[in-house]
């Protein structure tokens, strides 16, 4: 594999699926390794940890679901889910577990590449950012009960311990904290922190927050650091 390939572990119990996937992929640049289950996935991350797993939710035996929920997400890569386009209920049990993002079958393969690439610069980001001039300066937010340290991408309670996130999440609380004060409406939010148009029935950005609240709201029923604005948005203004 090529220093500059980036891993992708494919995780589907169809091979057809996987074959597909894999041909597409590698052709677009990428080192693709396949799993046909839950167990040659664990098998797979075991011998070499990817940038990113495409996991199949609906597999025989032990589900993707069990799988996902069993992963470590301060630990593993980020995970894209594959759904039917009528599990709407799996697609929230699975963000609320962690995913990065889902993408329903039949897979769109020029939407799963861009879905791909987003995921990945996202990982890469923080590592990235460059310092900034005045506002924009302050690495460390106060969320709550925590901090957020946009230099080390970390999120940490009082004590300093450090509070598993996963992509996407880090990203939505940067975004809060690069607009403190300011209302941002569900479109600005998927397009600052989720790479994509916002699609009315979208209920993604809502789980992750409230995922993301259960993490830093001392009661996250009656959140007071990132407050919905009915009808409108969220604000952050601590």
């Amino acid at each position: 594999m090529s220093e500059t390939q980036q891993h992708i572990l494919v995780c589907d119990d169809e091979a057809e699926v996987r074959d597909m996937l894999a041909e597409y992929l590698t052709r677009r640049g990428f080192h693709i390794s396949p799993a046909g289950s839950a167990d040659e996935l664990r098998a797979a991350l075991e011998a070499e940890m990817p940038d990113l797993i495409l996991l199949d939710i609906n597999m025989p035996g032990e589900s993707g679901l069990s799988v996902l929920k069993s992963l470590n997400a301060d630990q593993n890569p980020p995970v894209i889910m594959l759904t039917a386009a009528s599990d709407v209920v799996d697609r929230i049990i699975g963000l609320e577990m962690g995913a990065d993002d889902y993408l329903g079958k039949p897979v769109d393969l020029r939407e799963l590449e861009a879905r791909i690439k987003a995921v990945l610069r996202r990982k890469a980001a923080p590592a990235a950012e460059t310092p900034q001039t005045g506002e924009d300066a302050r690495q460390r937010f106060r969320f709550g009960k925590t901090w957020l340290d946009l230099q080390a991408a970390k999120l940490t309670d009082e004590d300093g311990n450090e509070i598993a996130l996963t992509s996407m999440e880090f990203n939505l609380l940067k975004l809060f904290a690069r607009n403190r004060g300011r209302v941002l409406n569900r479109d600005q939010i998927l397009e600052g922190a989720h790479d994509r148009s916002w699609d009315p029935f979208d209920r993604s950005i809502d789980i992750r927050i409230s995922r993301i609240r259960r993490k830093i709201e001392a009661n996250p029923q009656k959140p007071t650091v990132i407050r919905t604005v009915r009808g409108i948005g969220y604000i952050y203004d601590e």
